[in-house]
């Protein structure tokens, strides 16, 4: 049981958290100038809130609605605002490689599970407890989660019939696994420069679109008044109010063809999350092409990190360390399987001489789905947001059948 419970208190906690990291990176201090070198402010606000779950047990994630409000409010909002100042041609001049690194994760992720179950199975068959049938079809929600997301999940189960069980295990697999990696990624966003020379990458037109953003910002930037920014947040809320009853019309007419949409493997399209982001980045794209954009000059961009930073406290304090501890067989197989994935994208990206930042959204794009890309794009700058919400909702389509054909090629390991 947690100490605090009342969710007013524990969102006063991570601002707090969030404002003490903000404050003491931005300090003219030796000491703090040297411990941020090596950890990224964004990490921790991703890590700190874990730890106040655990070993702390002052917050409990699961427990908690903040991940919701956050995920359900802050984020469509955050995606209107981030897109607010894009500049669309600057994302088309970003050319293929964006792609080629996405797919290259899809195919990380569909040939990492078997080789992952193949290699436990074979050599450390002794901490795993699951049944060989059982586990393909529990790891087969694990990649529907990874390649799409919790629509794509759920369809896994339904499709392969997972038992309830080892599903609600595979979640925690699929969760943990997860942050852990994109704690990396946040990392390595932080050292970009190094990573991109060892790399060799290309990352001109990268520069390009973020000085493109840049300029604009400097020439459009002004003190807001009050009136400002109640249009700023009337524009963010109002477009997620429009996103929010956008999904909840077009959700229950999709779920109509529920047989016909499930046997051509789209169940994403029934999910209302789905609509939620794909409506809300519509949106944001939409205004961008319209005076609206001027609002990038009362801070729009800022507002929008400002919600995504919390959203990052709110997904941290879901990670409970805690359950590694118990499920160390099934995790073994979903770091193989992670560290495949992470082996394919930096051989591709080697090969194509793509940046870091193609690596980490394509990445997260496939395992975090819409609610982090933009968080892991944001953190390279956050005039990348929008390039990795558009890059998760192509995962959403693609999640079930990249899932269908991992889990078979699993079912033949076993």
């Amino acid at each position: 049981m947690p100490y605090f419970t009342n969710d007013a208190i524990v969102a006063g906690i991570l601002l707090v958290v969030l404002a003490g990291i903000f404050y003491t990176s931005n300090l003219d201090r030796p000491g703090w100038k040297k411990f941020y070198t090596y950890v990224p402010p964004l990490l921790l606000c991703y890590f700190l809130p874990a730890l106040l779950q655990w070993p702390l047990g002052l917050i409990d994630g699961e427990e908690s609605n903040l991940y919701f409000v956050a995920s359900r409010y802050f984020l469509p909002a955050s995606l209107i605002l981030l897109c607010l100042s894009i500049d669309l041609k600057g994302i088309l001049n970003l050319g293929p490689k964006a792609l080629i690194m996405f797919f290259a994760a899809t195919v990380g992720i569909i040939i990492g599970g078997p080789i992952a179950l193949f290699l436990i199975l074979n050599y450390a068959p002794d901490i795993i407890s699951a049944d060989a049938d059982e586990l393909w079809r529990g790891l087969s929600t694990v990649a529907g989660s990874w390649i799409g997301g919790g629509a794509n999940q759920t369809a896994m189960k339904e499709i392969f019939k997972v038992g309830d069980k080892i599903f609600s295990t595979m979640v925690v697999v699929d969760v943990v696994v997860a942050n852990i990696w994109m704690g990396f990624l946040l990392y390595g966003a932080n050292i970009t420069n190094r990573v991109d020379r060892w790399l060799k990458s290309d990352t001109s037109a990268i520069e390009s679109l973020m000085k493109r953003v840049e300029d604009y910002r400097a020439k459009v930037e002004r003190v807001p008044t009050t009136t400002d920014l109640f249009i700023l947040l009337g524009v963010a809320f109002g477009g997620t109010a429009l996103a929010h009853w956008g999904s909840d019309i077009i959700t229950p007419i999709m779920v109509q063809f529920e047989e016909t949409l499930s046997r051509m493997r789209l169940d994403s399209l029934m999910s209302g999350f789905f609509w939620l982001i794909v409506i809300a980045t519509t949106l944001g794209l939409g205004l961008s092409l319209t005076r609206a954009r001027s609002l990038e000059g009362i801070g729009a961009s800022k507002w929008g990190s400002v919600f995504i930073y919390f959203l990052v406290a709110t997904i941290g304090m879901r990670m409970n360390i805690a359950e590694i501890l118990e499920n160390l067989g099934l995790f073994a197989i979903g770091l193989v399987w992670m560290l495949v994935h992470v082996i394919i994208l930096i051989t591709v990206s080697k090969l194509i001489k793509a940046p870091f930042f193609f690596v980490a959204v394509g990445s997260q794009a496939n395992i975090g789905g819409a609610a982090s890309a933009p968080v892991v794009a944001s953190a390279f700058s956050p005039s990348l947001a929008p390039v990795g919400v558009l890059m998760a909702v192509l995962g959403y389509a693609l999640g079930t059948y990249g899932a269908i054909i991992c889990a078979f090629l699993m079912q033949a390991v076993t």
